[in-house]
């Protein structure tokens, strides 16, 4: 999945090299996804490179999407995956 081009509020959702899913906001979605493969983004994701990107809702405010960085991250991992799946379904 290619990462919009433009500003905005994303939540994002990554898998990492090790199969894990992360899960995180920005306000530039192609320069943190670069952030996370040089090591530079997350702690998480340092050590789990290279990240890619699966999932991300473009919302209105920072609020929004720190809010729905929060709801997603409460999710089960089956939950995301499904999640993901309709997502790209609906593509």
């Amino acid at each position: 999945m290619t990462a919009p081009d433009k500003n905005g509020y994303f939540t994002y959702i990554l898998r990492c090299a090790d199969n894990t899913l992360y899960c995180g906001w920005t306000n530039n979605l192609a320069k943190r996804l670069a952030a996370h493969n040089a090591g530079t983004a997350a702690k998480y994701t340092r050590s789990r490179r290279p990240v890619e990107l699966l999932y991300f809702e473009e919302l209105e405010t920072r609020q929004e999407a720190m809010s729905r960085e929060f709801h997603i991250k409460r999710l089960s991992r089956a939950e995301k995956q499904k999640l993901i799946k309709t997502n790209l379904q609906e593509m």
